[in-house]
């Protein structure tokens, strides 16, 4: 079944969920606007798969 995964992959998805976590607001006005987005890009479980899952 799709909800029965293993641990290496439940732990890679978990990683790229932090990830894809917006910044802080304090971030934002520490950098004077620079960084408005994380380094990674924003993916949702949906639309997104993994390379290696």
């Amino acid at each position: 079944m799709a909800r029965n995964k293993n641990l290496p992959s439940k732990l890679r998805r978990a990683k790229s969920m932090k990830q894809s976590k917006s910044i802080p607001s304090w971030v934002t006005m520490r950098t004077g606007g620079k960084f408005r987005t994380s380094p990674y890009t924003r993916r949702s479980w949906r639309n997104t798969r993994l390379k290696r899952d």
